[in-house]
């Protein structure tokens, strides 16, 4: 084998890669053991625990050292079906956007216009400001947007003579700058959430924002947090001096009142060092980078009693010249460490020290930490107008922001005001800038955290002012969407929404990680009786597999779901198939009487490029469905893809290896046992000549199946129709008619209700309210379902709740239908190109559409029969573009071997029918090999993968069976069909080699 000692360095490289991703894993869980044995049950002790090993080593690699949050960063994170958590789904309105750029219009042609394209947004691809503007023509030809856009608000962005295509792109514009501003927002406010790991990213081309938020189950909260109205503001600021005295107070009265305690602190827990107290004698303290000031001293826990406060609220000081601990002048009164603000605030909430606090004196934390290795905020003093607590001035009156840069090229943000909100401006910067030699600062406050406190040098008058500081164009960025969040003309509101309880996520873990098990050593059982010992070799190169998948997963940080942990053991079936094709065509060659050593070469020789066809037709359709798919679906793409490239690597390469390894030690190495050395060889079946039986047999599945769809229809899911659905569990049986009657007096519609798993579990699916998205909607909703289920029993548990807006459910079921058209495109155009017959690619996607079809056909046929889920989701579209996959997969085998027999001559001057049966023949025990392993696997999915899999591992498993067979008598016999009985001419082809 060329470039031995290059595969080997890579095999060892990417061991080590592997190795040092796993163990952020590995270390994460020991440090969350122990916190678990500290706490003893406790979960405010563990999490005090975890948060006091936030910042401190936990792993130390010698060349490396990583603290707890940097190694939990790291890990391997679990999706919400396996740990529990919501998911959620904002949209920004932007029909409100538009109304509110337009400043309430009530012109009839806007609001006609915008009325019918909020109307056709259901139905149709494309976006409300395309369709609005598409109305707007339709009912004024000639009409003008400009006069309704061009406000005083707008009147540096929108000219009075614009054109309507003009003003169309000021709209996307704002847009695209309303959905960053709320992802700004919402990111910030799910980082002060305290959620570990949290997910929030922008779904690019539409306006809205996937959230995940693992280990939460406060749905109310996460509500309320999510969709509660920016507040943004400009605050005066006192001077750190101006306040030292009454923090000084308020420490002292917090030590005369306090009782001390001492809290235990499990050996081996680092426990966060205590600050002292007075300015002149402060103990280990942090200055304004983090770092400790001092040395630790003798007497810390002593000075931590006398003084609680500044035990864990660092005054802001500096050394001076002369050696001597000075006040750091500025609105920063102190700084601590993340772990403590919480204690920081509840020594400020206590009611004796909230009534020494002036009226006129606000207390606020900056949003981030001065420098992110520390974790270490600062706290501001803040000045309010009057004694109402009121801020200066409120954000709204802020029409644009900026990020730029100044004449010396250093970045800046620039904000411009309304002309009444420039003189109060004017006023506000006066006072700041009234002494020269203690000029004061403007915070900017974002939903009550201080986001930046520049200084102000002079009065600003104009309304336009600049802000510079030690800011990268990143912060500038940043700062420019919060002032601009102040006029936040698009709500956003939760459109899909997500829970899944803690204890549902035990049960997947539970019931994924036995199916993965069982899985593996059946597939490792089967190839070591069937290859005997090639078969153990490839076994080793499975395990290595294995390894290199979670490896490369948690270098990626890939989300590992359920449906993931079904597509590891998927690609672990079908990455056999690269060894079974090696395999086969390594025992080929000994059948000829060839030596081992040849064999062996021959066989991966000749076996390449079956393997890269059928790999890169299963990773297209892989891809596809990472493009189009969304939520746990993308986590069964991603593992599926990066299944198949380290499955490629260890199969061809790992047990390569070996292999050569054992020749080199003069071993013997068979590849079949007694039962399976003939199995399957010299095999005559006629698989052409009965072809139209087959195609009758075919036909009347799929006739039976459309009658079916177009009469009886089919169970969609929620994410395919909209509603809200709800998986629960009783402690008794129930039966679904008497939850269905309780549910429809409660509702005034009629649910959905299944059983889904046991007889005391059931699933909800109701469309009550869906179409209303307002605050008050969720409480009702759920006050009904709890009343209701409270009737049937007392003891119930939701384990699982789903809410799917109508025009998400639209748009979902949109990309799916794309998703599966697409990849029958992308697969016709690899085969043609690869093969360079379409008759060949035509054949294929008659294949495919066969085994859609038939897949359709049985989801609805058997809809209600059989005692389990056959919803369409996206579940179920996940397991069409695999089984289409492995469907290509078995049809690319068998047009290969017949590209080969063209190529050496073997078919000329036979018909099609003798070449196709042929080729039919001579892989039919790759065929039954891997088919074996992939429907076994599959049935052990179905068996103890849970309720939650079981309609896809069906899925699955049904288009696996029937992939197989239409690989078998629809897609090769059909090119039969399409070429009929001419002689099959040579097509030139490149031989494929492992290495060059």
């Amino acid at each position: 084998m060329q470039g031995k000692g290059l595969i080997k360095f890579a095999a060892i490289a990417l061991t080590i890669g592997c190795l040092y991703s796993l163990s952020f894993t590995w270390v994460a869980k020991k440090v969350e053991k122990d916190a678990r044995e500290y706490a003893k049950g406790d979960p405010d002790k563990e999490k005090a625990y975890l948060d006091s090993m936030a910042t401190q080593t936990v792993y130390n690699l010698g060349f490396a050292k990583y603290n707890y949050q940097y190694v939990k960063e790291r890990e391997i994170p679990l999706g919400l079906d396996l740990e529990g958590g919501i998911n959620v789904t904002m949209e920004i309105s932007m029909t409100d956007l538009i109304r509110n750029l337009a400043n309430h219009n009530p012109d009839a042609t806007f609001t006609a216009s915008l009325k019918n394209a909020e109307g056709r947004l259901n139905t149709s691809q494309k976006d409300i400001i395309t369709l609005f503007g598409e109305e707007f023509s339709k009912l004024s030809p000639n009409g003008k947007l400009a006069p309704l856009f061009a406000t005083r608000e707008n009147a540096s962005l929108v000219k009075i003579d614009a054109t309507n295509s003009e003003v169309l792109a000021f709209l996307r514009t704002q847009s695209t700058s309303a959905v960053e501003r709320s992802f700004n927002i919402l990111r910030t406010r799910i980082d002060k959430f305290g959620v570990t790991s949290p997910n929030i990213q922008m779904q690019k081309g539409t306006n809205r924002i996937l959230i995940e938020l693992p280990g939460v189950n406060d749905v109310q909260r996460v509500r309320k947090l999510l969709q509660g109205t920016a507040q943004l503001e400009f605050w005066e600021t006192y001077d750190n001096t101006e306040i030292f005295s009454l923090i000084e107070n308020i420490n002292k009265t917090i030590a005369a009142t306090q009782v001390s305690t001492k809290e235990t602190v499990k050996p081996g827990a680092a426990a966060a060092k205590p600050t002292s107290g007075k300015l002149a004698q402060l103990g280990a303290r942090k200055d304004s980078t983090g770092k400790d000031t001092t040395a630790t001293s003798a007497n810390q826990a002593e000075q931590a009693r006398q003084n609680p406060l500044f035990a864990v609220l660092a005054p802001a000081t500096y050394q001076g010249e002369n050696g001597q601990t000075a006040l750091r002048p500025g609105p920063v009164v102190g700084y601590s460490a993340q772990k403590d603000t919480a204690k920081v605030n509840a020594f400020l909430n206590t009611p004796a020290i909230k009534a020494m606090i002036p009226q006129n004196l606000k207390l606020l934390w900056g949003v981030k930490p001065v420098s992110d290795e520390s974790k270490v905020f600062e706290l501001y003093a803040l000045k309010a107008s009057g004694f109402n607590g009121e801020p200066a001035m409120a954000g709204d009156v802020i029409t644009d922001a900026r990020a730029d840069v100044d004449q010396s090229n250093n970045p800046e943000v620039v904000m411009v005001m309304t002309s009444d909100g420039s003189q109060m401006w004017r006023k506000v910067t006066a006072t700041a800038a009234a002494d020269p030699n203690n000029k004061k600062s403007i915070a900017i406050v974002l939903d009550n955290y201080v986001y930046s406190a520049p200084t102000v040098q002079n009065e600003i008058s104009g309304g336009i002012s600049s802000i510079t500081g030690k800011f990268t164009s990143n912060d500038t960025k940043d700062l420019a969407n919060v002032l601009k969040a102040g006029r936040l003309p698009a709500p956003a509101k939760i459109v899909s929404e997500y829970v899944v309880g803690p204890t549902l996520g035990l049960e997947s873990i539970h019931k994924g990680l036995i199916s993965s098990i069982v899985g593996v050593v059946v597939i490792l059982l089967f190839m070591g009786l069937y290859y005997s010992k090639g078969g153990w070799v490839a076994n080793v190169a499975l395990i290595v597999n294995l390894f290199f998948l979670m490896g490369v997963m948690a270098s990626l940080g890939a989300v590992l779901t359920l449906p993931g942990i079904a597509g590891i053991v998927l690609s672990l079936a079908m990455s056999i198939d690269a060894n079974v094709l090696i395999y086969e065509r390594v025992r080929e060659e000994l059948s000829e009487g060839k030596p081992l050593k040849l064999a062996i070469s021959e066989g991966y020789s000749k076996a390449m490029s079956s393997i890269l066809d059928s790999n890169i037709t299963t990773f297209l359709t892989g891809l596809i469905l990472f493009i189009f798919g969304s939520g746990p679906i993308l986590g069964f793409a991603t593992t599926l893809m990066l299944g198949i490239l380290t499955s490629l690597f260890s199969a061809i390469f790992i047990t390569r290896i070996i292999l050569e390894w054992l020749l080199d030690r003069k071993q013997n190495i068979s590849f079949s046992i007694k039962a399976t050395e003939n199995l399957f060889k010299d095999s005559k079946f006629d698989f052409i000549s009965g072809r139209k039986k087959f195609y009758a047999i075919s036909s009347f599945i799929i006739i039976a199946g459309l009658i079916s769809m177009f009469t009886r229809g089919f169970s969609l899911g929620v994410d395919f129709k909209g509603g809200r659905s709800y998986f629960v569990e009783f402690d008794k049986p129930v039966k679904t008619d008497a939850v269905r009657d309780v549910l429809l007096t409660e509702f005034g519609i009629a649910p959905e209700v299944k059983t889904y798993g046991s007889s005391n579990e059931v699933k909800i699916t109701t469309s009550f309210m869906v179409d209303n998205s307002s605050e008050e909607t969720e409480a009702i909703v759920s006050k009904k379902l709890n009343d209701g289920l409270s009737k049937i029993s007392p003891k119930y548990l939701i384990k699982d709740a789903q809410t799917v807006g109508p025009t998400i459910a639209n748009d979902i079921k949109i990309s799916a239908v794309y998703s599966v058209i697409f990849s029958i495109l992308v697969i016709f155009l690899y085969i043609f190109i690869r093969f360079k017959r379409w008759q060949f690619g035509v054949s294929a996607i008659v294949a495919l559409l066969h085994d859609v079809l038939v897949l359709l056909s049985i989801f609805s046929l058997f809809n209600g029969i059989l005692p389990f889920s056959l919803d369409l989701d996206q579940s179920f579209i996940a397991a069409i573009l695999t089984v289409m996959g492995y469907s290509i997969n078995d049809t690319v085998v068998v047009f290969d071997r017949i590209r080969e027999y063209i190529d050496e001559g073997k078919g000329k001057n036979q018909s099609v029918s003798t070449v196709i049966n042929s080729a039919l023949n001579s892989t039919l025990s790759r065929t039954v090999v891997t088919g074996i392993c992939v429907i076994a696997v599959l049935i052990i999915i179905f068996i103890f993968g849970g309720e939650i899999l079981r309609g896809f591992s069906f899925a699955m498993l049904i288009g696996v069976v029937f992939g197989t067979y239409s690989s078998l008598f629809v897609a090769t016999p059909f090119v039969v069909e399409l070429i009929k009985e001419k002689e099959m001419t040579s097509t030139t082809t490149k031989k494929v080699e492992i290495l060059p």
